[in-house]
This record gives structure tokens, C-alpha cells and sequence, in this order.
């Protein structure tokens, strides 16, 4: 069979994943986005399904004016007795914290916190022992991968932190999972910095302390030397073994805009590539350990289909699942049927580091028709094209005067330039964008009537220029201070191409 990577298209960066009965569960970071953690599952490894979020509470995470790319690192996802538990970091807080359910398919509890610092944290459960596994600093003042055993009701430590690896020599060690196969303790890790130096790392040991010995043709999977292959940033993993025995390493990586163009936009993705163990117990990963676009392996049966949903709308998405908000949003500023949307502006504006009146969708592939009628009463309403509060382009509609104007907005860095703007007598209109790997152009429709109002270079949305390492977000917008001021989406739709 041969499936397709990515495998989760957009931005759903840090895949973990676990296995209860014949159902994959798998968990992505959320950063500075609400709800935080979405949640897939699947029957195949290939095709996946959102189906909600970890953390859909304020109670849960504080995200109140958290820096863009601040919040919710790193995710792992667990189960273990009956319960699935997903631990993560609040990197703005520097708190490390997990949360259980014993239903995926409903509410998640409030935190519990545990005294290790680091990011990346990670459970491993053995013999009524749990383990917590992040990177960092251990209680001794050494760097490196950093384990205590806790007390999994309360989060207490039972034991001091100490280091049991410290990586193959890469920087920014980081993504540390732990696994027992065949009697040997696996530790992986991601080296090198999320960006396109990316590796995942391993070691094995006797024991959960270790010692731990390196792989000694580390790393065992990146794309660091594959200069101009679209897909770059290959790393942070987590294994998986299906049905039949077969192992995978489900991680990230990114699909860079051109082949000479070190740019991505569409943020960090998921990516499954298959693992090889050999007779010695050591594992080697993907093609000459490197992952590619697609491959044709006999350990997925013929039967898999994999389905790629090409068309986004309000009608054939889940306003709590696919739609994200940025950090705690009111409410009260959003209303939602199944075929509108009524957003009320506020003051805040998506320059800000606050929660705007906002409401989006990850953007999954390069090439997109987006398209959104709006009508509004006050203020200025449409669609933005968001990377964080510096770096967005927005396509809007805003009263001026006793009439209205169409604006083509482009905010980056410090610039922040209204490149194009048309009168308009009434208060309703059809705003398009088309997206390319390399260019988004601007249109408005008025009837069979389209006007063309310019294009913009999609490398000021990269995490090269923004920084960061989130991905662009599809929204919806309103802002405006006065009462009056609310706008009215419909017919929207994103269809990739």
C-alpha cells in the first residue's frame, strides 16, 4: 500500500500517540490557541479524525495574554489502567502539569502539576510505578533528559529528578519518550532544534535509569541533508506498534514553499514513517533514515483507502473541533448555526496579545480557493491570513464614513500597510483569496463582477521571518468599539486544490 505524508495536514505540531484495542489516539500542541491539545483517532495510522481537545476549560490553562508561540508545548498522550492521561507544558508559566479522563470522547480534568522542570514532558508507566520524563535541568544542576517517579494521584514527587541521558550531542535536546520492548528500555529524543537541523535520537538501556547507550549511527531519522526536498524539520517522535507488529515513529516536519526556497508557512505537520528493527535490538528508520513525500510498504493492507478532505464550509465542520480561538475568548461575541456566523467586534485588535474576536482554521495545503460573504453594520470585519499578531494578511470590509470600503491590509513586523482600498455604497460583500505555495492574491465578488486587488508573498508568514512555531490560521474577524459594531459570515468555504 502507499499512503502520503503529511499525514495531518497544517499546523498540528509534536504528534504523540497511544494504542487502546484497535483505536489510535494521537494529540498535537496548541500553543496559544483555545480550545488547547486537539484530539485524532484512527483505525489505520493513516486516516485521522479530530475529535475534540484536552483542555476546553479556562480552569485548565491560563492563556490570558500569553506571548504567540507561548502556552501549550509539547504533548503526551498515555493510557494505562482504564484511563488516558495527556501531560504538557505551559511554557509562559513554566509549569509542567497533566490531565486524565476515562472517556476520550468527553471532559478532561483539571491540572495536576508536578515540581520537574523542562518542557516535553512525558509519562511511562511500569509495575504501579510512574515515571515523568521531561528535559532540562535535574535536581544535581545536570542538563539532559530528566526523570522522577511520581505519585500519578497528585503529582507528588516519590524520588529527586535526575539526568539519565544527555543526547547524542545535538542542541535543544528535547521530545524524550520512553518505551520497554523486547525486555530493553527505548529512550528517544529530538535534537537539534526544531527548524532544519531536526533529528530524532535514541538510546536503549536495562532499566528505566539506565545506562542508557546512544545508537551509534544517530540520528536515526532527519531530512537535515536533503537540501531543497519539500519536506524539512524532520523530528520529535513517538513510537507505535500496530496489530501486527509491525513499528512506526509518528513525528513533525514541514513542507518548505519551493525547492529553493527555505520557507514554511503552513506550520509544523504530522508525519508517519515506518521503523525496521533489526535482529540486534537496535531500530533503523524510514528510507536511508530519512522520510519522504509517500511510501509504498506491504505493512498497511491494500484495503486502506486514505481520504484527504479537500473542502472546508461551516456545514461540514465542527464549530468546538476544527475551529480554534485565539487564547480565552467571550462568548458572548459569537454566535454559531449551521450555515452563519455572527461574530460582535470588540476593541481589541489582532495586533494585540489578547483575545480579539476571532475565530479559524488551520490552513492545510498551499493551494486553496477561500471564499466568505460578509456583511456588517460597524467597525471592520473579514478574513485575515494569521501567523501571530505582527505577521498577517487581512482582506476586510469597514464603515468609513456613511459608506464602506474594502481593505487589503498587510501587517509585517513593525509595518503595518492598508495596500489597497475600495468604496463601496452598500454593506455586504463576497471576499476571496487564493493561495499558492509562493503568493496570496485578493479579490472581491460582487455578482459575476471580480476585482482583483493585489497579491502578497507568502514568506512574510514563514516561521523563517515570524518566528515562532505556530503555523497560518484561516480567520474570521471582527473589531470595532461601538455597539452596533457586528458582522454576519456566510457561505464560507476553503477548498484545496
Amino acid at each position: 500500500m502507499k499512503y502520503n505524508n503529511p499525514i495531518i495536514k497544517g499546523f498540528y505540531p509534536d504528534p504523540s500517540v497511544c494504542k487502546v484495542e484497535d483505536t489510535y489516539y494521537l494529540v498535537c500542541s496548541s500553543f496559544q490557541y483555545f480550545p488547547g491539545v486537539p484530539i485524532f483517532e484512527s483505525k489505520d495510522l493513516i486516516n485521522w479524525k479530530q475529535i475534540g481537545h484536552c483542555l476546553t476549560r479556562k480552569s485548565q490553562i491560563h492563556l490570558e495574554n500569553v506571548n504567540s508561540s507561548g502556552g501549550v508545548f509539547a504533548p503526551t498522550i498515555r493510557y494505562n489502567n482504564g484511563r488516558f492521561y495527556m501531560t504538557t507544558t505551559n511554557n509562559t508559566t513554566n509549569q509542567n502539569f497533566y490531565v486524565w479522563t476515562d472517556d476520550i470522547y468527553s471532559e478532561w480534568s483539571d491540572p495536576i502539576y508536578v515540581d520537574q522542570g523542562g518542557i516535553d514532558p512525558s509519562l511511562y508507566f511500569e509495575d504501579e510505578k510512574t515515571y515523568f520524563i521531561s528535559n532540562g535541568k535535574d535536581d544535581y544542576g545536570i542538563n539532559g533528559i530528566v526523570q522522577c517517579e511520581i505519585d500519578i494521584e497528585t503529582g507528588k514527587k516519590l524520588t529527586s529528578s535526575r539526568t539519565i541521558w544527555a543526547g547524542s550531542g545535538g542542541r535543544f535536546l528535547e521530545g524524550p519518550h520512553m518505551y520497554k520492548i523486547n525486555g530493553r528500555y527505548y529512550l528517544i529524543a529530538a535534537e537539534g532544534g526544531t527548524e532544519f537541523g531536526h533529528m530524532v535520537t535514541y538510546a536503549r538501556g536495562d532499566s528505566p535509569y539506565g545506562e542508557f547507550e546512544g545508537y551509534k549511527d544517530n540520528p536515526v531519522l532527519t531530512n537535515r541533508n536533503l537540501g531543497g526536498y519539500e519536506i524539512q524539520g524532520v523530528g520529535h517522535g513517538d513510537l507505535i506498534q500496530d496489530d501486527d507488529g509491525n513499528w512506526w515513529l509518528i513525528h513533525l516536519g514541514f513542507r518548505q514553499s519551493g525547492q529553493w526556497e527555505a520557507y514554511h508557512h503552513l506550520g509544523r505537520e504530522v508525519f508517519l514513517t515506518p521503523i525496521n528493527f533489526r535482529e540486534n535490538g537496535w531500530f533503523t528508520a524510514g528510507y536511508n533514515g530519512t522520510t519522504t513525500k509517500s511510501f509504498s510498504i506491504n505493512n498497511i493492507s491494500r484495503d486502506v483507502i486514505q481520504n484527504e478532505k479537500k473542502s472546508y464550509t461551516f456545514e461540514n465542520t465542527d464549530w468546538d473541533k476544527e475551529w480554534c480561538y485565539l487564547r480565552i475568548p467571550n462568548s458572548a461575541n459569537y454566535k454559531f448555526t449551521r450555515n452563519k456566523l455572527s461574530l460582535r467586534g470588540t476593541e481589541i485588535t489582532l495586533d494585540k496579545e489578547d483575545s480579539p474576536t476571532f475565530i479559524g482554521l488551520r490552513q492545510r495545503d498551499f493551494n486553496a480557493n477561500i471564499s466568505c460573504d460578509i456583511s456588517i453594520f460597524d467597525g471592520e470585519s473579514g478574513i485575515t491570513l494569521y501567523m501571530d499578531e505582527n505577521h498577517h494578511y487581512d482582506l476586510a470590509i469597514r464603515k468609513k464614513g456613511n459608506g464602506y470600503e474594502v481593505i487589503k491590509k498587510l501587517n509585517i513586523g513593525d509595518i503595518k500597510s492598508v495596500e489597497k482600498t475600495v468604496c463601496l455604497e452598500k454593506n455586504n460583500i463576497s471576499l476571496v483569496i487564493n493561495a499558492s505555495n509562493r503568493y496570496y492574491s485578493f479579490y472581491i465578488r460582487s455578482g459575476d463582477e471580480e476585482v482583483y486587488l493585489g497579491k502578497a508573498q507568502t514568506k512574510y508568514l514563514s516561521s523563517e521571518v515570524a518566528g515562532g512555531f505556530t503555523g497560518v490560521i484561516i480567520g474570521l474577524y471582527a473589531y470595532g468599539s461601538s455597539y452596533c459594531n457586528y458582522a454576519e459570515f456566510t457561505n464560507f468555504k476553503c477548498k484545496y486544490i
